[in-house]
């Protein structure tokens, strides 16, 4: 059974930081690039983050650039999302998913594994 679980939400102040953790089970993420998405209530989904499958290449939507890392340890089949700075505009469910290529695309109709989300709340 193909299977990604993130864990690391939580609630916490403006300028804090959390560090997320989407772990792969059913399949080896050696072979594919992966991908943060979140989702507040009311907005649609966007895309947060990617990382390819050797972590040479990641990419980030503007709104988090030099506040969010990703990263991702194959040996231990999880992908990391770094979160620090957070603002309230940062609440939302936050997702990763499988995308089947090593390379990434901002394409979410392609990801085809998904986890169940985790809250991220930021609030004083």
């Amino acid at each position: 059974h193909l299977q990604l679980v993130e864990s690391g939400g939580g609630l916490v102040q403006p300028g804090g930081s959390l560090r997320l953790s989407c772990a792969a089970s059913g399949f080896t993420l050696d072979y594919y690039a992966i991908g943060w998405f979140r989702q507040a209530p009311g907005k649609e989904r966007e895309g947060v983050s990617c990382i390819s499958s050797s972590g040479v290449s990641t990419n980030y939507a503007d709104s988090v650039k030099g506040r969010f890392t990703i990263s991702r340890d194959n040996a231990k089949n999880t992908v990391y999302l770094q979160m620090n700075s957070l603002k309230p505009e940062d609440t939302a469910v936050y997702y990763c998913a499988r995308y089947g290529r090593r390379w990434c695309t901002s394409v979410t109709g392609v990801y085809d594994v998904w986890g169940q989300g985790t809250q991220v709340t930021v609030s004083s």
